[in-house]
């Protein structure tokens, strides 16, 4: 069943993920909106990334996925990652935004079932 009530920014959230490249990148993409865990994810390739792993300094070329989905449903996303991501410690950084279109909010929650905190 849809939620009816006013969409609230606090139900929106953008989630950050990286891929080692596009083909994962956009088979993850499609999973997630397809499987309703995400609206819309953003697919941004060529990033550069710098970190830490097991102690070495480590660079990586990189696509950046920016998902948004709601509140309500970053747990299950985050799950489905984890199934479906090739690294061992897959990104999933979900932000609050502090301001949304209402008519954005209502798509987001359409789009993911009407999932809302």
């Amino acid at each position: 069943m849809t939620d009816t009530r006013q969409p609230r920014v606090s139900d929106l959230r953008v989630v950050l993920i990286t891929a080692p490249d596009g083909a994962v990148a956009k088979r993850i993409a499609e999973t997630l909106v397809g499987e309703g865990l995400a609206a819309c994810v953003n697919l941004l390739p060529g990033i550069s990334s710098v970190y830490r792993w097991h102690g070495s300094l480590e660079r990586a070329e990189e696509t950046l996925l920016i998902a948004k989905t709601t509140a309500a449903l970053v747990d299950s996303l985050e799950k489905r990652l984890g199934e479906v991501h090739p690294y061992e410690v897959p990104e999933c950084i979900a932000l609050e935004p502090t301001n949304a279109a209402p008519a954005y909010l209502r798509w987001v929650l359409e789009e993911t079932g009407g999932k809302s905190a």
